[in-house]
């Protein structure tokens, strides 16, 4: 008997429908992979593979470049991938933007597009451009802010090692940077900021209106979201006195107010259970064992869902 793709029962039919997932591959790939993991989406990759194999038999995934995966989603070859906002604007690609995921290759943080020159470059400013040359993989974004500023200046498109560029090849460059450690081991000063770019999930509008197909593409963003808010926070439990509670309460910085539950063996203890950033674990621990908290446990956060 076929089930019905769109319930939670049963597997699916080989007539069941499938979504074509796009991943990226290169700098986001770890990252976004094990996103995925957290988010209940297991995907095994093997050596020199562009086909990922996947848990979800509704799924079929390849991988892509991020720099590519817009015009894919967009001319329908995936209905939905996993790419920058940088690379929807730069490829002037029509898609529908599902959902933003604030991580990158190595943090949880959007990362910047900026203008960078040599450390003793006398360019200040964005007029100071005038009449240079500038390289980046981003040249129609580079390009529409040069435009925005009125000002003229030959942006060619790098392919690779844009920062080793300056001076020798090119006045100034547009690179993207989480943090600017590394434009600043090539000895070089960011002097503006293009744009703020994260990572999307991003649909075909074709296969958005479909409804199979959406509910499928929100499920995914849904649990991808909770598991970037898991992300640097645990759960903690914990028994104490009933007359302790409010000082319990007090120093546990929770993501909401904890949940309180008396124990089933009297009246005098309670159950707290609470969601907090791990970074307080090794504080709060030692606070709460002098508060007389006892049956302590911190434990591992996959997903948060609001």
């Amino acid at each position: 008997m076929a089930t019905d793709p769109g319930t939670n029962s049963g597997k699916p039919t080989r007539n069941s429908p499938i979504l074509r997932l796009g991943l990226p591959k290169g700098s986001l790939q770890t990252a976004t992979l094990e996103l995925l993991h957290r988010a209940g989406y297991n995907f095994s990759t093997r050596e020199r593979s562009y086909f990922p194999s996947t848990d979800d038999e509704e799924l079929r995934a390849m991988l892509v470049r991020a720099q590519e995966m817009a015009r894919y989603v967009m001319d329908g070859v995936f209905d939905a991938g996993i790419t920058g906002k940088d690379w929807v604007l730069e490829t002037q690609s029509d898609v529908h933007p599902v959902s933003d995921l604030i991580y990158s290759k190595t943090s949880m943080r959007p990362v910047r597009w900026v203008l960078a020159v040599p450390e003793n470059s006398d360019i200040r400013s964005v007029k100071d451009l005038e009449g240079k040359r500038i390289a980046t993989e981003v040249v129609h974004i580079a390009r529409t802010w040069l435009r925005k500023n009125d000002v003229n200046a030959d942006v060619e498109f790098s392919w690779g090692a844009t920062e080793a560029k300056c001076p020798d090849l090119v006045d100034a460059i547009v690179e993207v940077t989480e943090t600017g450690s590394s434009l600043q081991a090539n000895k070089l000063r960011i002097v503006d900021v293009l744009m703020h770019s994260n990572t999307q999930l991003i649909a075909n509008r074709e296969a958005w209106e479909d409804p199979w197909k959406r509910q499928k593409i929100e499920n995914i963003a849904l649990l991808m979201q909770g598991a970037i808010r898991a992300e640097g926070r645990v759960g903690l439990k914990l028994n104490v006195q009933r007359d302790r509670v409010k000082q319990v309460i007090g120093i546990l910085p929770a993501l909401r107010m904890p949940t309180v539950s008396p124990l089933a063996n009297g009246n005098d203890w309670v159950a707290i259970e609470t969601v907090i950033e791990e970074q307080h674990v090794r504080r709060l621990i030692p606070e709460l064992k002098r508060l007389g908290a006892e049956g302590i446990i911190e434990y591992a956060l996959n997903k948060i869902i609001p």
